[in-house]
């Protein structure tokens, strides 16, 4: 009976092992993507965090809002913070809740914008 616990105990670690090497081995690929997606081109907005698509293409029309919701928020819960960062600009701060009550942002090629869990 102790051996068969063992065992379990063991088969356990095993699968623990190698749920983080996957898990790991995930969000490399997933890094390469972000990665390759920025260098692109430069007509795109890049949406750095845990969303499912990190590069979206602009248009004369693409706000903050429309942008987040394109790249496809994927966190666990609502963001704690988004920052908007724009070349020669110092970073600007938006809190999900300011989104939610109409407030948006025009965006330009070019813009990074971080969703912060």
């Amino acid at each position: 009976m102790i051996f068969c616990l063992l065992l379990a105990v063991l088969a356990a670690g095993c699968e623990s092992k190698s749920k983080a090497r996957a898990e790991a081995r995930a969000a490399y690929f997933a890094g390469q993507q972000q990665g390759m997606a920025m260098q692109a081109g430069t007509n795109s907005v890049w949406i750095v965090g845990d969303v499912r698509t990190p590069a979206i293409p602009w248009t004369d029309d693409l706000t903050l809002a429309r942008a987040i919701v394109a790249a496809e928020y994927l966190g666990p819960g609502d963001p704690s913070q988004i920052v908007l960062r724009r070349e020669g600009r110092p970073p600007y701060l938006v809190s999900p809740r300011q989104l939610l009550s109409g407030y948006d942002l025009p965006l330009k090629p070019g813009d990074r914008i971080e969703v912060r869990p």
